[in-house]
């Protein structure tokens, strides 16, 4: 009876929802068959050494599978018109709710895109200046705010009875009807710079002193400038104003000219095109990032005289809230823009406060989202070109949670990238209100903070690469901590220790300890003053050469101004020869005479640049087997085993190893070539093979390339002096550098940004250094904490090579393993700007001024 009643109460409640997200066989790059039960309704963390399969689970099949199956539901027609995901290899995905990621690397969005735009805050606002406002009148009068607008009811000016024609939303907008016409809504225009035509009026015109002419081939403008009499032979100061005037405004006119070629004489009729309209018209033709940065050199941009940069044409800047313009008001930090707008409905007639509260509080409920995630210092007219990785992805985020969605699973790859610590219990708690509004939230992160917040937690693992692609923890924090098979155990409980290496002196303390033994030391300081620029104050900045360098701070404090914008450009002028960024005063270069930026952006465009063209090991192996018996009896020379262009090649897929199906409503479908297999070379490229001492079993060129690093490494081991040993050492380096996973024949644009930063200093390490500098953007992106351990490893021998080494970082194990910290801020935007600290890690860590040295000082345990 007991069980009868059990059974129909049982009944009564219906099935049990499903509790997790069933996932069986996912063979995705590397996972190996994996099981896993991903839990509904939770914050889900996945971590997992570089290359382990955590981004390939969560974004290649829970991503992937759930946006498919969404689409699927769309009819045909629509499906053709979007980019789809490729179907995952996976045996079953069960329980698996419509899914969106927020990607590592959100697009920065065109010219005209702003942090307004972008957040759509800029909407709010448009829509409040036009029904809040004070309108202008045709004869400069203005209206008091009236209800009127909203109705749509005729409006007079009480001064002058004229008609009044409030602007609609649409024409306060600069990418639309409210656009400057001056500037079509950029906020600037683009000039021609003289000096920048003639860089060195030492040199002739018959050798070159126009520079455009050189650039885009207009190699017959010499002799069609000397038709007007201008002295071609003689140095470009020595010509005469007029001659000079002919140069740079010269008419477009036809000129009969004599030319002399390999050909014999000619007699030729040329338009003439002065150095200024060869700039112009050379800019009107710019269609791509690659043909505009030729034309930039000659180009100087400043802000549109019209509108003065705010992008509006003098109808949109005409209303008036509070007698603050739009134009104003956007040049403000969102911050002070929500603090305004928080006493606008209170200034207007009682009968508008209603329809202004809304307004408002439309504007500040986006707006906390994205003050929450540390964005407030941002001023809504910033470029989005202009906003970083980190601040990009927050304002996503923002808008995610914005749009109060149910029953979603929001995959986040890094949502911890670029942020500060003291940013971090912000990211948390938009990820928890995801969650608490109904929907399942799995990210990939290496924060260890993170990582704590997360309710459910998968490790991947336990290596990368053929040693990773499955599960080795699972649970929440506190079991992965308790779990021997975990390798983030250690840092979730601060087991590990956070110094791996030894820190250097600072060159000023190493020449007064050489002075006191007798030798004569230097001290040796890269030095940069500056004028202000954006909100970053004036600089005096000192760096110490041969050492390793953390700059650090909040999101927007300063610190890109400072390396990117300033320190970089300027130290490249003096290398090159060029002028000096307009905002920097003096640099002192201390004998730094080569400057190089390791960013993560990705290697190659396509699937023919792989790890062993990038790296000179697949010129050093085609060599190798050129260099085979068989290879020379059937007349192969090193061209031959080249997978783009020799006749070895697989004539199918050209060398690529795949072919794209296009099967029309569906996504292209990738498949491997089915002649090849793959490989990318034709059968018979497998009959040339070539031994090793430690490889004696003969291998092939495609075998070779299908082997990962280390166990290439391996077949070169104990290679004789010459070519292998020149092999083994390139393939040592990559070892080294923690890549030994990858395979010489992956292709380098699919390299998370964190494999293509290492991939880019393969090639420094072992060289000499002394006047190198090296500088990194955020190299800890996507980097497990073991993985920072050897990028730490890898900067440390640059520095043994004599490198100066400096980068911009937020994760605190970097930065504490620095020689030497420069700490912006105190906050962002303009409340940051200044150098508030400078130092060793460790007296960073007990500066009060510094927001970065307080976390540093918990994380190094100074009290």
């Amino acid at each position: 009876m007991v069980r009868a009643e059990k059974a129909m109460s049982g009944a009564g409640r219906g099935p049990q929802p499903p509790q997790a997200i069933e996932v069986e066989g996912a063979r995705v790059h590397n996972l190996r068959k994996v099981n896993v039960r991903v839990p509904l309704n939770r914050l889900v963390g996945i971590a997992g050494v570089s290359g382990s399969g955590k981004s390939s689970l969560a974004l290649g099949v829970l991503y992937a599978e759930g946006s498919r199956r969404y689409l699927d539901a769309l009819s045909t027609y629509t499906r053709r018109r979007m980019t789809q995901a490729e179907k995952p290899r996976v045996d079953s995905v069960r329980f698996l709710p419509p899914a969106l990621a927020l990607r590592q690397r959100p697009g920065a969005g065109g010219m005209r895109s702003t942090f307004g735009t972008s957040t759509e805050l800029l909407n709010v606002l448009r829509l409040m200046f036009s029904r809040l406002a004070s309108h202008r009148c045709p004869n400069g009068h203005y209206v008091e705010p009236t209800m009127k607008v909203a109705a749509e009811i005729p409006i007079l000016c009480p001064v002058c009875k004229a008609r009044v024609t409030p602007p609609s939303a649409e024409e306060l907008a600069f990418n639309s009807l409210g656009a400057c016409p001056t500037c079509q809504g950029t906020g600037t225009i683009h000039e021609v710079d003289d000096a920048a035509l003639v860089p060195d009026p030492n040199l002739s015109i018959d050798h070159g002193a126009v520079v455009p002419w050189r650039t885009f081939g207009f190699n017959v403008q010499p002799d069609i400038v000397r038709e007007f009499g201008v002295r071609t032979d003689v140095p470009f100061k020595e010509l005469k104003d007029w001659e000079k005037r002919i140069v740079f405004e010269g008419p477009e006119e036809k000129k009969h000219i004599t030319i002399t070629s390999v050909k014999g004489v000619h007699e030729l009729d040329f338009t003439f095109r002065n150095a200024r309209l060869t700039v112009t018209k050379e800019l009107e033709r710019a269609g791509d990032d690659k043909r505009m940065a030729k034309v930039a050199k000659f180009l100087k941009e400043r802000t549109c005289p019209d509108c003065q940069g705010s992008r509006l044409d003098p109808l949109a800047r005409a209303p008036r809230i509070q007698g603050r313009g739009l134009a104003e008001v956007t040049a403000w930090s969102l911050g002070d823009v929500l603090a305004w707008a928080s006493d606008v409905p209170k200034s207007l007639p009682a009968d508008m406060r209603t329809m202004a509260s809304d307004l408002v509080d439309t504007l500040e409920s986006m707006g906390r989202r994205l003050m929450q995630l540390g964005l407030g210092y941002l001023t809504l007219d910033r470029p989005s070109a202009s906003l970083s990785t980190g601040e990009r992805q927050r304002a996503q985020l923002s808008r995610a949670v914005r749009n109060e969605t149910t029953g979603v699973l929001y995959v986040l790859d890094e949502p911890s990238t670029g942020l500060h610590p003291a940013n971090i219990e912000g990211l948390i708690g938009v990820m928890r209100d995801l969650v608490a509004a109904g929907n399942s939230v799995v990210f990939v992160d290496h924060d260890v903070r993170v990582l704590k917040a997360a309710d459910y937690f998968i490790e991947m693992g336990p290596g990368a690469g053929r040693l990773g692609g499955r599960v080795i923890a699972q649970g929440s924090p506190e079991r992965i901590a308790a779990n021997p098979e975990s390798r983030i155990a250690g840092f979730l409980t601060g087991r590990e220790p956070v110094l791996v290496r030894e820190r250097q002196p600072l060159p000023a303390a190493k020449a007064r300890a050489d002075k006191e033994r007798g030798n004569t030391g230097q001290t040796d300081w890269i030095r940069m003053r500056t004028k202000p620029i954006h909100t970053v104050h004036a600089m005096d900045v000192a760096i110490p050469r041969g050492r390793m360098t953390a700059v650090t701070g909040v999101s927007g404090s300063g610190k890109t101004t400072m390396v990117l914008e300033s320190l970089l450009p300027a130290l490249q002028a003096q290398e090159e020869g060029g002028r000096l960024p307009r905002h920097v005063e003096t640099v002192e270069a201390a004998g730094i005479e080569r400057v190089r930026l390791v960013d993560s952006s990705p290697i190659g465009i396509n699937v023919r640049s792989t790890v062993a063209t990038y790296t000179s090991v697949m010129d050093m192996l085609r060599r190798a087997f050129a260099d085979t018996s068989e290879a020379k009896r059937r007349g192969l020379k090193l061209s031959a085993f080249s997978y783009n262009t020799g006749s070895l090649r697989c004539p199918q897929c050209d060398g690529t190893g795949q072919i794209s199906l296009d099967v029309q409503f569906l996504p292209d479908v990738t498949i491997t070539c089915p002649v090849c297999g793959g490989s990318r070379y034709k059968p018979q490229t497998q009959e040339i093979r070539l031994t090793t001492p430690a490889h004696p079993e003969p291998m092939s060129l495609p075998q070779l390339l299908d082997m990962d690093v280390t166990q290439a490494l391996q077949a070169f081991d104990r290679a004789p002096a010459g070519l292998y040993q020149r092999i083994r050492k390139a393939l040592g380096t990559l070892d080294d550098l923690g890549l030994g996973y990858l395979k010489l024949g992956e292709d380098t644009p699919s390299l998370s940004g964190g494999e293509a930063q290492r991939l880019k200093l393969s090639n420094e390490l072992g060289k000499r250094q002394t006047t190198s500098l090296f500088v990194l953007d955020e190299p800890t992106t996507g980097l497990h904490p073991l993985d920072v351990r050897t990028l730490i490893g890898v900067l440390q021998r640059l520095v043994d090579g004599g490198a100066t080494v400096v980068f911009i970082e937020h994760d605190l194990d970097m930065i504490a393993n620095a020689d030497y910290v420069i700490d912006m801020g105190p906050g962002g935007g303009q409340e940051g700007g200044s150098i508030v600290a400078a130092g060793t890690p460790s007296q960073l860590a007990r500066d009060p001024k510094s927001v970065t040295g307080a976390y540093l000082a918990e994380h190094l345990g100074v009290s």
